[in-house]
């Protein structure tokens, strides 16, 4: 009789509802990076947990919008993709926010699907009001036959073992997929990109929007030194953006590089020697080939 257990997840919901932070929250590493800034996400990102005899593989997917350009069209694709054929959805909702057009579409997908489902109320930490927490778990509970409906705070962790226990009940007995210690399917370039990325979001909220893209041109151990040589291209849609990025004297370039070496020395486990350079490449989110070319097709 088989005794592992294998469940594929994907983690559904608004934009910056916390989505992200939740996935790293439950493999209790940093995959997917984090802003508050809506759609951070641009594609779907796999992580994966080993718990005794069950494996949890969790897809991230971008924040539902309406899309506004090709890559908004493939980033909704993500997500319907993400829907079908796994063993569990959950839905990410906030505490303080009432159900949306975006969830009611959402959860019309899950009926249509027909699988198991957990929500995910976020957020409680920010939340005084435990009877209007009471009456929104009324709300959704209505709206369709949840496997759990569990309150939680993917940024303090409460109740993440409550979810955590959800999954493993429900998921199927059958081998594991990937050995143990495997933490993502993301190679360490995409990774790599995406916190030069956050880094961008982080330090430029409103300056520069979503139109920057990040490309690894080089990431390569230096021979018989423990130091990683990475060369990094920041696209950008206009020349006033390019000039933001760099900064005054180059100062802004010069931040964005030193917070992501930090981050790209934690991930990599050694030193890192970065370089970055701006590139303008107007409206790239309409270009299907620079779309492919940054990994952002699902194609």
């Amino acid at each position: 009789m088989q005794k592992t257990k294998s469940s594929f997840v994907t983690i559904i919901g608004r934009p910056n509802v916390g989505k992200s932070t939740l996935l790293n929250a439950l493999l209790r590493e940093k995959v997917a990076i984090v802003s508050d800034r809506p759609q951070t996400t641009r594609t779907k990102i796999m992580g994966v947990l080993t718990l005794d005899e069950t494996q949890i593989v969790f897809t991230d997917t971008p924040g539902m919008l309406v899309p506004k350009n090709r890559l908004g069209h493939h980033m909704k694709r993500a997500i319907l993709d993400a829907m079908g054929e796994v063993d569990m959805v959950i839905l990410v909702t906030e505490a303080f926010k009432e159900p949306s057009e975006t969830e009611i579409s959402l959860i019309e997908s899950i009926k249509k699907q027909g699988g198991k489902a957990i929500l995910v109320i976020n957020k409680i930490d920010c939340i005084k009001d435990m009877n209007r927490l009471a009456a929104l778990i009324d709300e959704y509970r209505n709206l369709y036959s949840f496997e759990e409906i569990i309150p939680a705070s993917a940024m303090t962790q409460d109740n993440l073992n409550i979810i955590l226990d959800s999954i493993v009940k429900n998921a199927p007995y059958m081998p594991h997929f990937f050995p143990e210690d495997t933490l993502t399917d993301q190679p360490e370039k995409v990774i790599a990109a995406e916190l030069i990325r956050e880094k961008i979001l982080t330090l430029l909220r409103d300056e520069v929007p979503h139109g920057v893209a990040v490309s690894i041109d080089k990431m390569r151990q230096r021979e018989g030194r423990e130091l990683m040589d990475i060369q990094a291209t920041i696209f950008c849609e206009k020349k006033s953006h390019k000039g933001i990025l760099i900064g005054k004297s180059g100062n802004m370039l010069k931040k964005i590089g030193s917070l992501s070496r930090k981050d790209l020395e934690e991930f990599i486990g050694m030193p890192v020697n970065l370089q970055c350079w701006i590139k303008i490449s107007e409206d790239w989110r309409n270009k299907e080939g620079l779309i492919k070319e940054f990994g952002l097709s699902e194609e």
